[in-house]
């Protein structure tokens, strides 16, 4: 599937509410809009809005980004924009914001890296989405050449190709039909509404987000997936909590979006979150953020109140840092779970539903203070998961969903535990849990993928699930449990501990899990490492 290019920064966000305020009556309205208007600075591109709460611009690739803009220069028909235009005179789109925001990026050479997006984003832009935006550039300037050329073509027509001269000169007479939406705010949302779910599907956690945009959840999951940069849908807190927010937002970012995710797999250094720049991207910590927050923080339609004064958002964004340094990161709390064992397929395929299950279980883990079971077990349990990934697969099915799955999968995970500390040997230790009735429905044989006859190039899976073997041969083992030892999480342990005489020298070093090395006294009781 091509990639999806983010021309979210192009049209700006803006509150209904905050415009709907009293004011002069509009006068006649444009019934077109030409070329010029998708200038930036000028007068109507200025003034162009799109409501908060719509869905990021970025649904669209270069191909479509190319088609629309070539539909434009050759006249053909365009569907209408649809518009609202508000008492303080900004003009909001209600339909057609990929439309505009596509022409605006070729008239304004922004694909999502250009000095519009570089403003919106603080400068932060992600490697991937430059990537992206240069090849879209490339694509587009060699197929119709870029608004420069054109603009360039109507004084200097020798200096530009004949083809670009001749387009050039219709540009002033093409136009996109414009339709009005009339009332207040309210009406505006409901025709944007209306509009919008008969195009894109929007399922049912992106509903939620959108409805959502003052509470905490919202709030929290649109600037996590942000790092805190671009909209800022916290404004009307105060400065300080806008600063710590943003800080939070941030850290939550970098714990579960780095290191970046590229495919075929070429590497272990993977993210806990799978890839940041991708539609599942959002809903993903969404429910990341639901699942860490508890219930008695939420309303009773499954939502929870407004947030104020943001305090309530930094309460779930606290939370969510928490877990997510548990989850792995080099702080002294930190499980260092590996992602390609707890949170990837054999073939590097991310899975949402085992990466909410080992949040849920993590939870779990910290209620009880129960960490130091799951840890005597943790060599077994990872050998175990990595020799059984179809296990979580037909979870999935039985469940049909990720969302819907996550807690029969960490009910799965501590049946394993339970097992293993029970001395059941790895190999016999699923057999046990299909007697149970909650998971009689597993079966014995993984099922096995067969190569396509008329193929022979590798797929990325096949290049994906073989490195992934090779490489999990070379990968650190913490020295006190036996597990894998992430890149974010690399503790450096004494063997003989300093109050026993241990120097610092590199023959008493040893790689460790942060918890592992800090909780180190209570594991050796335990009889860890083993012998």
């Amino acid at each position: 599937m091509s990639a999806h290019v983010n021309l979210d920064a192009l049209i700006r966000r803006e509150d209904f509410d905050e415009t709907d305020i009293p004011g002069r009556s509009p006068g006649s309205r444009k019934d077109k809009l030409s070329i010029n208007d998708f200038v930036r600075g000028e007068y109507f591109f200025s003034g162009l809005r799109k409501p908060d709460f719509q869905r990021e611009t970025s649904e669209w690739d270069a191909k479509k980004i190319l088609n629309l803009v070539e539909s434009f220069l050759a006249g053909d028909l365009i569907p209408a924009i649809i518009l609202w235009l508000s008492k303080d005179n900004l003009t909001f789109v209600i339909d057609g914001s990929h439309r505009l925001s596509a022409l605006a990026a070729w008239v304004n050479d922004d694909y999502g890296d250009g000095e519009i997006s570089k403003q919106f984003f603080d400068g932060i832009i992600p490697e991937e989405q430059i990537e992206i935006a240069a090849a879209s550039r490339k694509l587009i300037n060699k197929k119709i050449g870029p608004y420069s050329d054109h603009k360039l073509a109507t004084t200097h027509p020798d200096k530009v190709s004949a083809e670009i001269v001749s387009r050039s000169k219709k540009l002033a007479t093409l136009a996109i039909q414009v339709q009005w939406v009339e009332g207040d705010s309210k009406n505006a949302e409901n025709s944007f509404r209306k509009i919008n779910e008969q195009g894109v599907p929007i399922n049912s956690t992106e509903k939620k987000i959108l409805q959502s945009r003052r509470k905490p959840m919202g709030i929290a999951s649109r600037a996590v997936i942000r790092s805190g940069k671009g909209h800022n849908y916290w404004s009307k807190f105060q400065p300080d909590i806008q600063a710590k927010l943003q800080d939070l937002a941030c850290n939550i970012n970098t714990l579960l979006f780095i290191p970046k995710f590229k495919n075929p797999i070429s590497t272990l250094d993977l993210p806990m979150a799978g890839k940041i720049y991708s539609a599942g991207a959002l809903p993903l910590i969404w429910d990341y953020i639901r699942i860490v927050n508890p219930p008695n923080k939420l309303g009773s339609d499954g939502l929870e109140i407004d947030d104020p004064d943001g305090n309530g958002t930094l309460g779930f964004l606290g939370e969510c840092k928490k877990i997510a340094e548990i989850l792995n990161s080099d702080d002294q709390s930190s499980l260092g779970l590996h992602p390609i064992v707890y949170v990837y397929s054999e073939s590097g395929r991310h899975k949402p539903a085992s990466f909410y299950a080992i949040t849920d279980l993590v939870l779990e883990l910290e209620k009880k203070k129960s960490f130091e079971k799951f840890i005597y077990a943790r060599k077994d349990f990872e050998a175990l998961l990595l020799a059984n990934d179809y296990v979580i697969q037909q979870i999935v099915r039985q469940y049909r969903s990720a969302i819907g799955s996550y807690q029969q999968i960490k009910e799965f995970y501590l049946a394993c535990i339970e097992k293993l500390n029970a001395k059941v040997p790895v190999e016999n230790v699923i057999e046990e849990i299909n007697k149970t009735p909650q998971f009689n429905f597993l079966t014995k044989q993984p099922e096995v993928e067969l190569p396509s006859p008329d193929k022979q190039d590798f797929s990325r899976a096949v290049k994906s699930r073989t490195y992934i073997k090779t490489a999990l041969q070379s990968v650190p083992r913490c020295a006190i449990c036996g597990g894998f030892v992430h890149t974010n999480s690399v503790s450096i342990d004494h063997k003989t501990d300093k109050k026993h005489g241990g120097d610092a020298s590199a023959q008493n070093a040893q790689v460790t899990h942060p918890y592992c090395n800090s909780a180190k006294d209570k594991l050796v009781k335990l009889g860890l490492p083993r012998s």
